[in-house]
């Protein structure tokens, strides 16, 4: 994720030019890549920093994307609960079916 190349970053400037990245600025990096790593889409990202960057105000609306983010992550979870569930249940079966000595060809 390119941050400063998209507005996700201010980064300081020395009187060159150059850009001065200070530990504030690579700890929000950090969180911005957490937030990707959740699979929040970027456009969701851009907003977050966007009211980020206009203060304390906007803590409600951080919060509710959050919120949303959270639901997306325990819909995904459940999902993946429900996988393991499936691949558990036909792991239990073939178990069973090698104990009794079963010749059946189950799925």
């Amino acid at each position: 994720m390119n941050n400063s190349g998209v507005g996700f970053l201010k980064p300081k400037r020395t009187l060159g030019n150059h850009r001065v990245y200070d530990e504030h600025d690579l700890r929000w990096v950090d969180f911005l890549k957490r937030l990707k790593q959740t699979g929040m889409p970027i456009r969701e990202i851009k907003r977050y920093s966007e009211l980020r960057s206009q203060g304390s105000s906007t803590i409600d609306e951080r919060l509710s994307l959050l919120k949303i983010q959270e639901e997306r992550l325990q819909q995904r979870a459940q999902q993946t609960q429900n996988y393991l569930d499936f691949i558990h249940h036909k792991m239990a079966v073939y178990q069973q079916m090698k104990t009794a000595g079963s010749p059946n060809n189950a799925h």
